[in-house]
């Protein structure tokens, strides 16, 4: 279809391209119609054309072209509709909603929204009795299990269904939105008394009655009083009764006694709460027949009422015995028989609440506090005997049985249930670890009744979900809780990995207690050969070895023997062989001094004699993978090997002269393997993962180790200056930015590093030269590199060699990235370089030349060419040079903003004087320069005075 001027849009224009549009297989032909049709639609003529368009000779697709064109009329260009045509406009929808009303569904929906949106232009000034004239014109009298009286029935429901929803999606100002709801609300008595009639008549079909229904919900988003739904309420509670209405009803009565305002109406709540009370023998029998729909929307409906009137009901201290058996309905849907998800489904429903009852009890006045926990404290013992219940496992048979999503959804369940035991416990304190003990030992010590795995399992996850985030030290079960786990014979994975978790839980209590390290040390040694328990056993290996390491010298050999085993065997995957070098490192650490570099160099040679062997053969996909998990080894040892903490201890312990640590065991390490680390580097200098696993070596080194790692650092720079010509990465900039960090105040090494400064800077250039898009995060990393060192070490700047243009000129560049860290790390650069325009000659000198320029590209980012989120980044850049640069300042802001349309067309030339007035005048507030540079943002982008401005 070929573009037509306006006069050619008519009827039967509009119907050729409707059929271009739904049948032609031409993509660029449909497109073409569509925007054709648009145009159609925002025409004067489409006031005219869309009521042939609804003829009933006419195919639905056109109607509801028809109808969809009333309706973007009304909506969008009601300023448009003719004078005096007001009244001819609605007796016409009206008209038509009833001519539709038995179908098709479509079009009689579009034309409900349009009548709808024609409400919402005329209520409440023009026609304040919309809502009364529109039920009485459907309502003609015939019953509606007639088919005439049914149709004309569901119209008038459709179309009140629909008026809410109009009102919540239209784009209206906020404070005639409130006035509409108002005069709507006022409707509610009348529109509820029809709908109540309606539920209420046996005779009504399901239909009808399920249209009520989504009624009801829509009506319910004006804020509705629960008073004033009574009895309607009623009603909907009386359908839970029907099958094919249950699961509407259930969504109905949650949104009625959801309204937080209910609060506000007790007597009425009140009221509620016998009713879903009545429900429970419903729910025992859709619990005894397996019923999992009924029974998961009878809790739905218990937990909304519990839930969101918590506070409200336990104010109401004389009926505190209704909200009691509230509480009690409630625990019998948390211990619904049954495992989740796969026999049930509702118990996952009611956490929150007893987050919520527990939140609600502690926060009340203490008179009232007192009555209530006497009556549930006893109620939360007995939740946790329920909890655990649940988060059992099912027997081994039924379990393999299982698909991997179910045992996905259990386990995210027992983490919620975890969770909410941790919580239990601020309520129920000490006294829940003893009964927790006491069942535990009950359960292993009852030699009549032997124990399912499961049931002791469950208890050392309650033990294990409590130690994990609450300081359990004062405790006095948890010397005999650590008695009891070598009497459990672990047969099972599940409860194997219980068992390590729990133990890791307690390492810090270990850590007080180290006596107790020889019952439980065994037992994750001998956990730590058995590849399915690889995850919990060495997680609780490094939590010993981390928080017990300075007591474990005697297990140390023990320890390090099956450690090295298990590495060797690779037994583990590569995330868990990291753990354990951590561990490790750690454990290595608290060792005599004497010891530590034996116990080092056996660790670690077999990998290194690995390595070495890796890196004679010739580079291939098969010899990657091991030569990086190698290296990922050393890099996990020594990141966790901080001597230099290790020396803060012992002078806190012991307050004596120690003495420089020349001979660290992991420079030592380093120093043997470096010319091998350099083989290594030559043979795979293009392949990124295994540079970037070299720089990990040495950058978990170089924060550990600190200044001792001085004697390294000349062949470093030479390394990463190899590396980075060879195949820029940002790794490589990360590491050099470390070196800077730690040695860029030590003149012996300034040499080594300001050369390497030179070459990355050189080679960065050339990035530029050819294009950085493709290397975003070597560009955020070199903005990073060359900020730490004006804050580190600006004097490496005075470097004749160093081009700080080339900087300068490459975070100019680097204002045109789309990426939201690139832009941080270049307006942090420029705000760390502009302050150093005095005391570094070079800068002073770039930024007279081109400050302009740096202007320009700031004026451009803000205007609309960079994320709006970054405007407070840019306007830390407009306060340092207003800070520092104040004169020139001046000139460049007015000369950048001179030309019409920049930054945005939106901006006049006032706009611009303002900003410049405002920015020239502010040096002292940099929380003023950002609302400054936000509100030009606003303006450049046309946002200013919108709902999104007043949220921005």
């Amino acid at each position: 279809m070929e573009a037509v001027s306006a006069d050619e849009f008519t009827v039967e224009a509009v119907e050729r391209a409707l059929q271009q549009l739904y049948y032609d297989p031409d993509m660029d032909k449909k497109n073409v119609a569509q925007k054709w049709l648009t145009q159609a639609q925002a025409s004067p003529q489409a006031w005219h054309f869309c009521w042939a368009l609804l003829r009933t000779d006419k195919v639905p697709e056109i109607q509801f072209f028809g109808a969809s064109t009333l309706h973007a009329k009304i909506s969008r260009h009601w300023s448009d509709l003719p004078p005096g045509q007001l009244d001819s406009l609605r007796s016409q929808l009206i008209a038509q909603v009833g001519q539709f009303a038995s179908g098709p569904k479509m079009v009689l929906t579009r034309l409900c929204v349009a009548l709808a949106s024609l409400v919402l232009h005329v209520l409440p000034e023009t026609w304040p009795t919309a809502v009364p004239d529109l039920l009485r014109a459907f309502q003609t009298g015939e019953s509606v299990t007639e088919a005439g009286g049914q149709a004309q029935c569901l119209a008038l429901l459709e179309l009140l269904a629909v008026l809410p929803e109009e009102l919540q999606s239209s784009s209206i100002p906020a404070s005639r939105r409130s006035q509409l709801r108002s005069a709507l609300a006022v409707d509610w008595s009348s529109v509820c008394s029809l709908l109540q009639q309606l539920l209420q008549r046996p005779d009504a079909p399901s239909p009808v009655r399920e249209r009520v229904l989504r009624c009801v919900s829509s009506w319910l988003t004006l804020d509705i009083a629960l008073k004033d739904s009574e009895g309607l309420l009623e009603s909907c509670f009386a359908l839970l009764k029907e099958s094919e209405l249950f699961d509407t009803a259930v969504e109905t009565i949650v949104s009625i006694i959801s309204q937080p305002d209910c609060q506000r109406f007790a007597d009425s709540l009140l009221k509620v709460v016998p009713q879903v009370l009545g429900l429970q023998e419903q729910l025992k029998k859709a619990v005894q027949d397996g019923d999992m729909e009924t029974s998961h929307g009878i809790c739905r409906i218990a937990v909304a009422l519990g839930e969101t009137h918590c506070r409200t009901l336990l104010e109401q201290v004389d009926h505190w015995q209704g909200f009691q058996a509230l509480v009690s309905m409630i625990m019998s849907c948390t211990g619904t028989p049954g495992h989740y998800p796969v026999d049930e489904t509702s118990s996952s429903l009611t956490l929150t609440f007893w987050y919520t009852l527990q939140d609600d009890i502690t926060s009340l006045d203490a008179e009232r506090q007192t009555l209530y926990l006497q009556i549930y404290r006893p109620v939360y013992f007995q939740l946790v005997d329920v909890l655990l219940q649940k988060a059992c496992f099912p027997r081994d048979e039924d379990y393999a049985a299982w698909s991997a999503d179910d045992k996905e959804q259990f386990r995210t369940y027992r983490v919620d249930i975890s969770d909410t035991l941790m919580y239990v416990y601020e309520l129920l304190g000490p006294e829940l670890l003893r009964n927790l003990y006491d069942k535990l030992g009950s359960l292993l010590t009852d030699t009549t009744h032997p124990s399912s795995w499961q049931d002791i399992e469950a208890l050392l996850f309650g033990f294990q979900s409590i130690a994990e985030t609450v300081d359990v030290s004062y405790s006095d079960v948890i010397p005999g809780l650590i008695g009891l786990i070598p009497l459990i014979t672990a047969n099972n994975v599940q409860l194997a990995e219980t068992i390590m978790f729990t133990i890791g839980s307690l390492a810090e209590w270990l850590a007080d207690h180290s006596l107790m390290l020889a019952s439980v040390l065994p037992v994750v040694l001998h956990g730590l050969s058995n590849p399915d328990l690889s995850v919990a056993c060495v997680s609780a290996l490094k939590r010993i070895c981390r928080e017990c390491r300075h007591d474990l010298h005697l297990h140390a050999n023990d320890i390090m023997a099956v450690s090295q085993a298990v590495l060797v065997k690779d037994i583990h995957k590569s995330p868990q062989c990291m753990w354990i070098m951590q561990a490790l490192g750690f454990l290595l650490l608290a060792l005599p001094r004497d010891e530590i570099l034996g116990k080092l160099l056996s660790l670690v040679t077999p990998h290194i004699q690995q390595l070495e062997k890796l890196a004679n053969e010739p580079p291939s996909s098969a010899n990657k993978l091991p030569i990086v998990h190698i290296l990922g080894l050393l890099s996990n040892l020594f990141s966790t090997f901080d001597l230099n903490k290790q020396s803060e201890r012992l002078e806190v312990m012991r307050p004596v002269q120690t003495q420089p640590h020349n001979d660290n065991p992991v420079v030592v390490v380093l120093q043997q393997a470096f010319p091998l680390i350099q083989t290594i580097v030559s043979k795979w200098l293009n392949e990124p993962e295994v540079v970037e696993a070299v720089c990990a070596v040495f950058e978990k080194s170089l924060k550990t180790l600190l200044r001792d790692f001085a004697p390294l650092v000349t062949q470093l720079c030479e390394l990463i200056g190899q590396m980075f010509g060879a195949y820029p990465q940002a790794s490589a900039l990360d590491l050099t930015r470390q070196l800077v960090h730690i040695f860029g105040c030590e003149k012996d090494l300034f040499s080594p590093i300001i050369a390497l400064l030179e070459l990355i800077t050189n080679i960065t250039m050339s990035i530029f030269h050819l294009g950085s898009r493709d290397h975003p995060d070597v560009v955020e990393s070199f903005m990073q590199l060359h900020t730490q060192v004006l804050r580190r070490k600006a004097d490496l700047y005075l470097s004749d060699h160093l081009d700080i243009k080339a900087v300068f000129y490459c975070g100019i560049l680097s204002f045109k990235c789309p990426e939201t860290p690139t832009l941080k790390a270049t307006c942090l650069l420029f705000t760390e370089l502009i302050s150093h325009c005095e005391d570094i000659p070079a800068v002073r000198e770039v930024l007279q030349e081109d400050g302009k320029l740096l202007l320009q590209t700031l004026l451009e980012a803000i205007g609309g060419q960079s994320p709006r989120s970054l405007a407070e980044h840019f306007a830390e850049v407009l306060f340092s040079v207003s800070r520092n640069c104040p004169s020139m300042l001046s000139v460049w802001l007015r000369e950048a903003l001179l030309p019409p349309g920049f930054p945005s067309s939106h901006l006049t030339t006032e706009h611009k004087e303002h900003f410049c007035q405002q920015i020239l005048r502010e040096q002292v507030s940099k929380r003023r320069m950002k609302d400054i540079v936000k509100e030009f943002a606003l303006l450049s982008r046309g946002l200013q005075g919108t709902e999104y401005a007043a949220n921005y």
